[in-house]
């Protein structure tokens, strides 16, 4: 099991755990990635976020959704409202992040379905989120839970997959990559 820890500020605030206890929670749990989400945060909050952070955290920063502050962190997560935002043609949108962050910063998008992950391998990316794999509550705009279906819907991905949403540490399985954590770590 690989794990990407979803640090989301919101769920940080909820729970009372401050940045740098998640930090050492997802350290002590072996998180290879951080993603960083703050859907309330202004640029500059983020940028400070994201720096302590870096700060304290060695392995792989991902910021969700402000591409403007790759070059603070590893790499950027979009959803595909996001990407939409962009440019209305995801390739396009893709593309355009691309040349943005540049080849050597990982990039990331959410899938819900096979459609989406067809669309996914044809962009260039490091890996793909999907899901949701179970009913979550810290996510409002789940669009569907994938369950059981979810490893033979990632096995349609050239990309690695990052599983999403009620992911625990003893799933196991076949065709996903990273499981991604957050309220769950705090457990």
């Amino acid at each position: 099991m690989r794990l990407y820890a979803l640090c989301d500020q919101d769920m940080l605030h909820k729970n009372g755990v401050s940045l740098l206890s998640f930090i050492e929670i997802a350290k002590k749990s072996s998180a290879e990635i951080i993603q960083y989400r703050c859907k309330n945060c202004s640029l500059d909050d983020i940028k400070e976020q994201i720096l302590m952070i870096r700060a304290k955290f060695d392995g792989v920063l991902i910021v969700n959704d402000r591409y403007e502050l790759v070059e603070y962190c590893d790499g950027v997560h979009l959803g595909q409202e996001d990407l939409k935002a962009i440019d209305n043609d995801i390739f396009e949108a893709s593309k355009k992040i691309r040349t943005i962050i540049g080849k050597d910063k990982y990039f990331g998008i959410s899938t819900h379905n096979v459609e989406e992950i067809l669309e996914a391998n044809k962009m260039d990316l490091d890996y793909i989120g999907l899901g949701a794999y179970r009913d979550t509550s810290t996510k409002k705009d789940i669009c569907e839970v994938l369950g059981d279906k979810i490893d033979f819907i990632a096995s349609h991905s050239k990309h690695n997959v990052a599983v999403i949403g009620g992911v625990k540490m003893d799933d196991n399985f076949k065709n996903i990559t990273y499981h991604v954590i957050g309220s769950g770590l705090l457990v």
